[in-house]
């Protein structure tokens, strides 16, 4: 592994995952992966949720919907695994590689013959993995340096759209519960902060977030 091709791709990456909403960040993670990354003729991003579930997100190919599945049906195969518990793993020849016998035969009958799998992020709430396919034996063998390379940028891109995401999601939370003030002040004809501790009120009493209390009243407005 060169200097010069770490350079290179890190220059790349850079270039090509731009600031943007998660849903954006995740496409470009998989279009960069295939395009930056030596060998690799597809790729997907594996979710698995907090309460088990296991979802594929930004496909760069529709095949990879049934390849993908079939690796969360039968909880075996590089892009389950490194979503589940490893940072990293390698499969240059999945025809013949024990760990995965079930799997192995859905992805060669696909025409995929080699995979990996690199987590991206491990949140409280969800864990992601990049999966990495390859029509041809003997690919991601040595991935090595440019494997973390990617997997640092990409996480780097994720948390930093984790962020837009949040602050925007603040942004409308305060606009709604503005919003919900201001009708229960035209509505009893009382002040900001009584009205305000009046949706809080029916928070608390309630067990529901102050937000939801304000999406509600504004849609029975």
């Amino acid at each position: 592994m060169t200097d010069d091709r770490l350079l290179d791709l890190a220059q790349r990456l850079a270039r090509t995952l731009t600031p943007g909403d998660l849903d954006h960040t995740l496409s470009q993670i998989t279009a960069a992966a295939v395009e930056a990354l030596p060998d690799t003729d597809y790729a997907s991003i594996t979710i698995l949720h907090v309460d088990g579930r296991l979802e594929t997100v930004a496909p760069t190919d529709d095949l990879l919907w049934g390849v993908d599945a079939a690796q969360y049906e039968l909880r075996e195969g590089p892009c389950y695994q490194a979503a589940a518990d490893s940072v990293h793993i390698t499969s240059p020849d999945l025809a013949h590689d024990e760990r995965f016998p079930r799997y192995a035969a859905s992805a060669v009958a696909a025409g995929l013959y080699a995979q990996a799998g690199i987590q991206l992020f491990d949140a409280p709430k969800s864990r992601g993995a990049l999966n990495l396919y390859a029509r041809q034996v003997g690919a991601f063998s040595d991935l090595g340096g440019l494997g973390e390379l990617f997997r640092h940028q990409a996480a780097m891109a994720i948390d930093y759209a984790r962020e837009i995401h949040n602050l925007q999601e603040a942004v409308r939370t305060r606009s709604t519960i503005g919003t919900a003030v201001g009708i229960v002040m035209e509505r009893y004809h009382l002040t900001d902060e009584r009205a305000f501790a009046f949706l809080a009120r029916l928070s608390q009493d309630g067990n529901v977030k102050l937000r939801e209390v304000a999406r509600r009243l504004i849609a029975n407005d």
